[in-house]
């Protein structure tokens, strides 16, 4: 039986062992791995790449528009033509020749034509160019611009989401794996206390009681280390769906937490006005919004445009009754102009249009203060949260120290025989807890620090 167990054991840290080799990702080349592959940061680069395509000169009007056109058709004909009333002449004297038979005037004769072929042939070039719109096109194209910058911001957000979101999953790994390693230290303390009980035993030094307390703690540490490192793998999986990697990829993470300095911090929030990406994206839709009521009293204004084209036509008739020779008519024109267009009236239409814009430019205004405010607000509660974070992860700090020292007070009591093994076992449980509590407030301190960076605008300027 003990060799059954010991061979499990045995198992249990052949398998971890083996996983200790894994390869390390580090919290840079994590951030990297997500920016090159994640999902929602590629659909963000694409969606200012479509910005960029709209604010370019070949979108903005300023370009004129050159058309050109051919035509081509053919056409073949049987015809039959009659005259009737119409009588031959004498070339001669130019009168009708009278037929000796019936002393009648000889009638003319039907004309056939078989095959008679007709070819048209044309082609044109047409230029058009608007020479003044009321600006219209000058704000538009301005608006344009605005509306990129704006795309860039989005996509400046969903990146910071998304590093959010990796180094939350990546500090559960990195946590997992710390509370792994403590769960595994307790496990060879217990697997100790087993062969040290049973040599006790042996020796008469012990009852049996205390080899079975000693497996009843082995059997309850190996099923938490399972636990734990069942929780582990999953959440590499939820971290290789950020990273958008293969889901049977397992490696190991830095475990390393570095905060970043108070005065730093101090800077970053004073500035935060001027970096938080909500904050920016109100100053770019301010902008729009007004290019937006530029563009409608631009309807109040004529509109100027120039055009000019050039032709070439060929006709080819086949020959009729009458024009017994192939027609050919070759033409070529050319034409310039221009146009003025004044729409003195418009039923009220660009009034109207003029005054929604100005509303919904104030309406962006009082927007902006609100999310100013929220912002102020979010800033003060993650500064609080950090803080406070940040005290109990000092206090669990301490609490681990302390434990500890209770711990190996307690395992020298235990090895004397002057404490039971229900004590030793309650002062390892207290170290257990004390470890995997701290492990627990480093990383939240960590994330609210995160969080509080977000807000100030600083989460992709700092080393994480």
């Amino acid at each position: 039986m003990n060799s059954i167990r010991l061979t499990s054991i045995s198992f249990l840290f052949i398998t971890f062992a083996t996983l200790a080799q894994e390869e390390v990702l580090s919290k840079q080349e994590a951030a990297n791995i997500a920016l090159e592959n994640n999902f929602g940061i590629q659909v963000a680069k694409n969606q200012v790449e479509i910005a960029q395509n709209n604010q370019s000169v070949l979108n903005s009007g300023f370009l004129p528009s050159l058309t050109g056109t051919a035509n081509a058709n053919y056409q073949r004909d049987d015809n039959t033509f009659s005259f009737p009333g119409q009588f031959l002449n004498d070339p001669n004297t130019n009168e009708p020749i009278i037929d000796p038979d019936t002393g009648q005037p000889v009638p003319r004769p039907d004309v056939d034509l078989y095959k008679a072929e007709a070819q048209r042939y044309g082609t044109a070039l047409n230029a058009n160019y608007t020479l003044f719109d009321g600006l219209g096109r000058l704000y538009n194209y301005k608006r344009l611009k605005e509306q990129y910058r704006l795309s860039e911001l989005q996509a400046r957000e969903t990146i910071e989401n998304t590093m959010l979101q990796l180094f939350s999953v990546y500090f559960e790994v990195a946590r997992l794996t710390e509370n792994e390693n403590v769960l595994r230290q307790a496990l060879d303390i217990s697997t100790d206390r087993i062969r040290r009980a049973e040599y006790s035993f042996e020796y008469g030094q012990n009852t049996k009681l205390d080899i079975l307390n000693a497996q009843v703690d082995v059997t309850n540490d190996s099923i938490n280390l399972l636990n734990t490192r069942q929780q582990l793998e999953n959440t590499i999986r939820d971290l290789n769906v950020v990273l958008a990697e293969d889901l049977n990829r397992v490696y190991q993470v830095d475990t390393t937490v570095r905060f970043t300095p108070k005065m730093q911090l101090e800077d970053f929030i004073s500035q935060a006005d001027l970096n938080n990406v909500a904050l920016l994206q109100t100053e770019r839709n301010l902008a729009i919004n007004e290019y937006d009521i530029k563009v409608e009293r631009s309807g109040y204004l004529p509109v100027v445009n120039l055009n000019g084209s050039y032709g070439w036509n060929l006709n080819q008739n086949a020959p009729g009754a009458f024009f017994p020779g192939v027609n050919v008519n070759n033409t070529r024109n050319f034409a310039l102009g221009a146009t003025l267009t004044w729409n003195l009236f418009d039923g009220g239409g660009t009034t109207v249009r003029v005054k929604n814009s100005k509303l919904a430019y104030e309406n962006q205004e009082l927007q902006k203060a609100q999310i100013k405010l929220e912002v102020k607000r979010d800033i003060e509660n993650a500064l609080a949260i950090y803080e406070n974070r940040l005290n109990i992860y000092q206090i669990q700090e301490q609490n681990v120290i302390t434990n500890t020292n209770n711990f190996e007070r307690s395992k020298e009591q235990f090895q004397l025989g002057r404490i039971t093994s229900i004590e030793f076992r309650q002062a390892q449980i207290n170290l257990l807890n004390a470890q995997t509590n701290k492990n627990l407030a480093k990383y939240d301190a960590k994330l609210a620090e995160l969080q509080l960076l977000q807000l100030t605008g600083q989460l992709l300027n700092v080393e994480l």
